[in-house]
């Protein structure tokens, strides 16, 4: 793993494969760090013929904190969206887009095949919004549109966002991480327990940013509904979405899909809200198949 400069900040990465392949960029999601990217998954993009990048995203694992910026009120920042008034946050999901393509600048990359999964997918969508020169396809996995009348997620799985473990030592932090893992988790490829808390404990022990989480979410918040966005989109598009998914329900894999022209959707039953190595062949698979389009 490498951090970088781009777009004024330092963001950590880490690349799979040969540079003289294609590029391919992979952007986590909410408070995750890059390593949720299975390896697994990333060699098989590279038997594919790709190029891999993961990084993490500003505020989370190794790239560049905004403590600074302290953390917004989710509900004052709704609050004020629905009366029309200015959004104070210290960043949107638009800068996160930036972000990624101030890394390809920085790795001296002109086009990518772009994949994000969950707030990733998010970013992903905007960068094939607002960039279409850059992205050579874009694949969206367990994400929405922000669109406000889609089914919310399940109590147990928002407590996975909002609730902190109740201590920080390490022993109850990789508690509260397994627990919260096999909540949002694939209940049709359900993880090996000892390989899940050796993930979990190299995580915290990499990196633990609990206020990156919360200003992530008010980016998310503040960014709002992307639809409009979404029908701008010409790069060939594949949607790949859980009929299990807990946090973000199957709805939102709907409505990406229906909202950008030509997309295929891929409804994987018994997935939620993790890519499991069971998938890996299978996502791989996909991902290749519209990046060939």
């Amino acid at each position: 793993m490498t951090a970088i400069t781009a777009n004024g900040i330092t963001i950590e990465y880490e690349t799979f494969g040969s540079p003289s392949a294609t590029p391919l960029l992979l952007v986590m999601g909410l408070g995750a760090q890059m390593t949720l990217w299975p390896v697994e998954l990333c060699e098989a993009l590279v038997a594919r013929g790709y190029y891999v990048i993961r990084y993490d995203n500003r505020d989370v694992g190794l790239s560049t904190k905004f403590d600074a910026a302290g953390v917004p009120e989710v509900p004052a920042i709704i609050m004020a969206m629905m009366s029309g008034k200015p959004v104070n946050v210290p960043y949107t999901l638009h800068d996160m887009a930036a972000d990624a393509m101030g890394l390809l600048d920085a790795l001296g990359i002109a086009k990518a095949h772009i994949v994000g999964a969950s707030m990733g997918g998010m970013i992903a969508q905007l960068i094939a919004a607002d960039y279409p020169a850059r992205t050579l396809s874009l694949t969206s996995i367990m994400s929405t549109t922000g669109n406000p009348t889609l089914p919310p997620a399940k109590p147990e799985a928002m407590a996975v966002l909002t609730n902190r473990p109740p201590s920080p030592d390490l022993a109850t932090m990789i508690d509260f991480g397994v627990a919260a893992a096999r909540i949002v988790g694939s209940p049709g490829y359900p993880q090996d327990e000892q390989r899940l808390r050796t993930r979990v404990k190299a995580d915290f022990e990499r990196s633990f940013a609990p206020t990156g989480f919360g200003r992530h979410i008010a980016a998310v918040v503040a960014t709002g509904d992307r639809r409009a966005k979404l029908a701008t989109v010409t790069a060939p598009t594949l949607v790949i979405h859980g009929d299990a998914d807990p946090l973000v329900p199957v709805e939102g894999g709907h409505d990406t899909a229906a909202n950008i022209k030509g997309a295929e959707l891929l409804i994987i039953p018994g997935m939620g809200h993790d890519l499991p190595l069971q998938l890996v062949e299978q996502i791989a698979d996909a991902i290749a198949k519209v990046a060939a389009r």
